[in-house]
């Protein structure tokens, strides 16, 4: 027991987060878990297309992924400079976009720092013109969408473990990790796990499990933003608030006070999809 403790805590001390590196340049398992969430979320929704659940045609489908990624690289990193480094990204504002730091000498970074509210955001707006564009009913749509989206999350939340970062608060608990880029040798929840395993596992459950309920256009996409909203909230008080920001309003991290607004953002949704269908 006490060999399996030990290999656990120390697990991120041997995981390299690096699949290979050319000099300065390196491929790494996060943009891989990118690869595999959209994968994974485009298979299930297909999945439902197959299995005559929605009605759509794959290749509309596949023009909708095309489109929406894009939607959602732009607004996860958009979202992380306004959100999370506007002050350093006002001094370099290159590096928003550009793989590489040149304050000190040229040297490759990748795109390091994304949001998931900011991805979010640019998804419901590249969600809106796609389906204004194509003549699709918005919230029916983005619920059929909304359904399969968790299962992809979970694998981006992996990314960030393999890459040690967004490590949790301090803990005496035997669950606890040590993480490398935490700077010191003290055990730490893996917030990310409890992350992977709760906003995005057992949310997929819930809403697959519902997926051929009847209910109105809006719910699931309401549900979601309520489900993660309030899920996250709560990991929130697990995970360490970034160095720079910490406590933005009293003791919330910015990461709730932006899960409160979705939450908030859901009852919304939920109120007007509603009271739309109540007024055709």
């Amino acid at each position: 027991m006490d060999s399996f403790v030990n290999w656990w805590q120390t697990l991120p001390y041997a995981i390299d987060p690096t699949i290979f590196h050319v000099g300065s340049f390196q491929v790494k398992y996060y943009g891989l878990m990118y690869i595999v969430a959209f994968s994974l979320t485009f298979y299930l929704l297909n999945r439902r297309l197959k299995n005559k659940e929605f009605e759509l045609s794959r290749e509309v489908l596949e023009n909708y992924f095309f489109q929406v990624i894009l939607f959602i690289l732009i607004g996860g990193r958009l979202g992380y400079v306004l959100f999370y480094n506007l002050k350093y990204f006002l001094r370099n504002p290159l590096e928003i976009f550009l793989p590489f730091r040149y304050d000190n000498g040229f040297e490759f970074t990748g795109i390091a720092g994304m949001s998931y509210h900011g991805a979010v955001i640019a998804a419901f707006a590249g969600t809106y013109f796609f389906t204004r564009k194509n003549k699709l009913e918005f919230f029916r749509f983005i619920d059929f969408i909304a359904i399969a989206a968790p299962l992809g999350y979970t694998f981006g939340r992996l990314g960030n473990f393999i890459n040690g970062e967004l490590y949790g608060r301090v803990t005496d608990s035997s669950i606890g990790m040590y993480f490398p880029l935490a700077g010191d040798e003290m055990l730490r929840h893996p917030s990310q796990l409890y992350e992977a395993l709760f906003e995005g596992i057992f949310i997929f459950i819930v809403l697959w499990s519902l997926r051929n309920r009847k209910f109105k256009s809006g719910f699931f996409v309401s549900a979601y933003l309520i489900l993660y909203g309030t899920v996250r909230f709560i990991i929130e008080y697990f995970r360490e608030p970034d160095d720079h920001l910490g406590f933005v309003l009293f003791n919330f991290s910015m990461g709730q006070v932006l899960c409160f607004i979705m939450i908030i953002s859901g009852i919304i949704v939920l109120f007007v999809s509603y009271n739309k269908k109540a007024a055709e």
